[in-house]
């Protein structure tokens, strides 16, 4: 899998475009947004895709527009920007990092700024209380109130809202109008009313009162102040904001959780010392210590040791994995057992976790294109805005109506207009459901990703590696009907391992294995005078015994119930060896790649979600019938070379069909690359995850199933974000237009819109895959033509 280039490497002559992320800063709406993205577009050759949420610009231009061209650009726009840091390997969790703050970002974004942030909404609050208290409450206006409320609402007017004023007195500048605008406005529209009422309108008289009133009302004259909106806006906004940071930085907390399974120092052998260095300086070839309880430092292989390791957090695995001498680990994993002794084999940008790390990255710039219509409006929306209020204050002035009631619906149509939750409607969404995949074992590489898996139709399996373990391994061993079936099973199997110790066919470590899980401890016999015919056998003296592990050739000498386990074998695709012991055929062993334990169960579930499932192999028509057979595929083609799995691919989606591919090999490439929807499996080569759009890291197939349902799920939420964006504009600006909503309470509902946003997409952080439980047989497990049999 290619690392994402670096945004600082010098530019290279080349026509081919490079990708550049850039973390932007000063962004609070969609229509910044807007701005950026149409900002860097105007280069040739530049596209650009900004997330508001992260703060993050990924953009794809030519190696002859530099990248402090790129960053002059947004600054001209009236934002901050500089180049990301390419991670050298997975996030470090003791320092800062861009993932969690970006410069200049909102309020509730991490570090200093969001102190500050702190800071001024708390000082708002207090100084803002007694204002809202008195101007809502007549009953408690003592004589010369108002007064008190002007000395209280002046600093949080100006220095309150400052954030506001000063990123809009900076879009001016630029020629742009965004959120901050219309906030900046309405404040600076209401303080000015009230001090025009306080000081020449007669609303600063002793004794003046104000009557309680959520709606404006055009028939207390000018003695009337709207000190409570001055104060109001501000802090409900800036309160908005930070709950809406602290919610954004929540569904965006996948990077965080990545960053914290990385392990900070490591116990390490160096010429037969020990000692504990950094996790980063650990070079490949290195033997590294894992204790019970800590974290695997980076992929690796064991060299001493046997344990269970718990992969739950990396891969989404339930269950912890065995492992001992040769077994390959991944970093982050938490050692559960014993002591154990690992060879290091990647570090730093090449872990498995670096790479997971970069994917999720990757996936969270991404955009949907009912995304790109909502940012299409927002860029329209704060000018649009601005002449509906202009428009609005000028109708009522123009219809007799009193100043003040004029003002208040132009500056309530100023507050409650909200292209905030359109900007955040796909990004939060993205963040949270691309974080949640992450901890199930799937990884998606965009939100385009997931609208084309929510839309497939039909999935074309791969046999092996995909619904088998692509292992080989012994399915059965058949002795005569009138032997002793589970005593000379055992002792012909074990006579078998001794003589296939010698060879270094796959076959033969498949007998061998299964002869030690299978045997009670002893260690296997040593053969002698060990032979082997190619295309034939192998045979050697065993215990005093010449044993022969051969084909089975001519059947007629052979008693009829081994005869029987041979058609049965080879009917079903497996591979078949008989073991003679001197003359006598003792035993008949099948050997074949076994299914997996959740094969079915996964296919069911698709099939459950309207999915048509196809098994394409390369393998042979009856293994790939007897697979399809247990499965309940009936659409199989054997025999397929990739190009092969191209062409059906091909021909699928010529008949309408929306077609993903499942492979983990170089072979599945091809179809991967071809189909709607490349999925590839966790152990797959690294062509088929670079080919593929999905890639599940859990080795468990349910992640199939789970992939599609989170993909439907998310879409959903994002339907909804945008819907409820869309609609809270349509009925609260004709209201406030028509003045049937006072500023302050316009306000609350803009932060309001935004923060249910955020919420509605925080659910997916939680979202569980709800799996149906009957199969309609009675059970999960595979069915055969006779009967249930446990898939090994």
């Amino acid at each position: 899998m290619a690392d994402r280039p670096s945004p600082t490497a010098s530019p290279v002559p080349s026509d081919d475009p490079v990708s550049t992320v850039l973390v932007v800063g000063g962004m609070t709406c969609a229509a910044c947004v807007g701005r950026v993205e149409k900002k860097l577009g105007r280069l040739e050759g530049v596209s650009a895709t900004v997330n508001l949420a992260t703060g993050r610009a990924k953009v794809s231009h030519p190696a002859s527009v530099s990248v402090a061209g790129l960053v002059a650009v947004v600054e001209s726009a009236g934002y901050t920007a500089r180049p990301a840091e390419p991670p050298a390997g997975p996030p470090d969790p003791t320092r800062p990092d861009e993932h969690r703050r970006p410069p200049d970002g909102p309020p509730g974004s991490g570090g200093a700024e969001e102190r500050r942030e702190r800071d001024r909404l708390l000082v708002t609050t207090l100084l803002a209380a007694p204002v809202l208290v008195l101007s809502m409450v007549p009953a408690w206006q003592f004589r010369n109130w108002q007064w008190l409320c002007f000395v209280l609402a002046a600093p949080v007017a100006v220095w309150g809202a400052w954030p506001f004023h000063h990123r809009a007195l900076r879009g001016l500048r630029h020629g742009t109008a965004t959120m901050d605008t219309l906030v900046s406005l309405g404040v600076a529209a209401s303080f000015a009313w009230s001090s025009y009422a306080l000081f020449l309108g007669g609303a600063g008289e002793p004794g003046m009162t104000m009557p309680l009133s959520l709606v404006p009302s055009a028939s207390d004259g000018v003695a009337h102040v709207y000190l409570e909106a001055a104060v109001g806006v501000p802090l409900f906004i800036l309160a908005g904001r930070w709950l809406e940071g602290r919610a954004r930085r929540g569904t965006g907390s996948a990077l965080r959780s990545l960053a914290e399974l990385a392990a900070k120092d490591v116990a390490v052998r160096r010429g037969g010392v020990e000692r504990r260095i950094p996790a980063a300086d650990l070079a490949v070839g290195d033997v590294f210590l894992v204790r019970p309880g800590e974290r695997v430092a980076t992929d690796g292989t064991v060299v001493e040791g046997s344990s269970a390791l718990d992969l739950s957090l990396v891969t989404g695995e339930s269950h912890p994995i065995e492992a001992g001498p040769g077994s390959p680990v991944i970093g982050g994993a938490v050692n559960s057992g014993g002591l154990l002794e690992v060879r290091a084999d990647a570090v730093g940008a090449d872990t498995q976790l670096a790479r997971i790390t970069r994917l999720v990255e990757d996936a969270q710039t991404g955009k949907a294109a009912v995304q790109r219509l909502a940012d299409s409006v927002a860029a329209v929306f704060v000018p649009a805005v601005m002449s509906v209020s202009v428009t609005v204050l000028g109708f009522w002035l123009g219809a007799g109506a009193d100043r003040q009631a004029a003002i208040t619906a132009a500056v309530a149509v100023l507050v409650v207009a909200c292209p905030c939750a359109l900007g955040l409607a796909t990004p939060t969404a993205l963040l949270a459901a691309t974080g949640r995949g992450a901890r199930l074992g799937i990884l998606v590489s965009g939100v385009q990703a997931l609208e084309r898996l929510k839309h497939i139709d039909t999935v074309v399996l791969d046999k092996t590696g995909t619904l088998t373990s692509g292992r080989m391994s012994v399915i059965a061993v058949t002795v005569p009907a009138d032997a002793d079936a589970d005593a000379d099973a055992g002792e012909v199997l074990r006579l078998a391992a001794a003589v296939e110790q010698g060879s270094d066919h796959p076959l033969a470590h498949a007998i061998v294995a299964h002869a030690h899980r299978q045997g009670d401890g002893r260690p296997l016999p040593r053969p002698v005078g060990f032979a082997a015919a190619p295309g034939s056998g192998v045979s050697a003296m065993v215990d005093g015994a010449e044993v022969a592990v051969v084909r089975p050739g001519e059947l007629s000498g052979i008693p009829g119930r081994l005869r029987e386990a041979v058609h049965a074998a080879e009917t079903a695709g497996h591979t078949v060896v008989l073991v003679r012991v001197g003359d006598v055929p003792r035993a008949v062993i099948s050997v074949g790649d076994t299914l997996r334990s959740d094969a079915y169960r996964a296919v069911e579930h698709l099939r459950r979600l309207g999915l048509r499932p196809v098994l394409a192999t390369g393998d042979r028509e009856a293994t790939a019938r007897s697979i399809a057979g247990r499965l309940g595929i009936t659409e199989v083609h054997a025999g397929a070379l990739p190009e092969d799995k191209a062409a059906l691919v091909a021909t699928l989606q010529g008949h309408g069909g929306r077609v993903a591919v499942v492979g983990d090999g170089v072979n599945d490439a091809a179809a991967l690359a071809a189909a709607d929807l490349g999925i590839a499996m966790a152990g797959g080569t690294d062509a088929a995850i670079g080919a593929a759009d999905v890639t599940l890291v859990r080795e468990d197939l349910q992640a199939l199933p789970d992939a599609v349902r989170l993909a439907r799920h998310t879409l959903a939420t994002i339907r909804a974000n945008l819907v409820w964006a869309f609609g809270y504009n349509l009925v609260t600006l004709p209201l406030a237009a028509v003045g049937r909503l006072d500023p302050m309470i316009a306000a609350a509902a803009m932060s309001a819109s935004s923060l249910l946003v955020v919420g509605n997409s925080l659910r997916l952080r939680t979202w569980k895959p709800s799996r149906p439980r009957a199969f309609g047989h009675g059970s999960g497990r595979p069915r055969t033509a006779t009967g249930w049999e446990t898939a090994s």
